[in-house]
């Protein structure tokens, strides 16, 4: 496990599955789940922001101006973020992995 892991710290060490650590591990997935989804939410939004804004602005109301850059601008940042994004769930997989035999106990 290395410095980045969730997981890591002393009131993970020698934890079984109780309600707190349940908690903890739902906590650490929602907090996952959040971290790998906004960047692509809030770039949407942003791009939308500034094609509404351009629209209202020009009096130009087409359906497919707001679309094709959304999906475009999404597209390109799940490009560049996908080795993050996977090494971020492979490092959450992998620190949940290690905890299963203490979650037996």
């Amino acid at each position: 496990m290395g410095p980045g892991d969730p997981f890591a710290g002393p009131k993970f060490r020698l934890l079984i599955m109780n309600p707190e650590f349940a908690g903890e591990l739902l906590k650490t997935m929602m907090f996952q789940a959040v971290t790998l989804a906004a960047p692509c939410l809030l770039t949407a939004m942003v791009i939308g922001l500034a094609i509404s804004l351009f629209q209202a602005v020009t009096s130009i109301h087409e359906q497919t101006l707001t679309f094709v850059p959304k999906a475009l601008g999404v597209v390109a940042l799940l490009v560049m973020l996908m080795p993050w994004m996977l090494r971020s769930v492979m490092e959450f997989t992998t620190a949940v992995i290690q905890k299963m035999p203490q979650m037996a106990q």
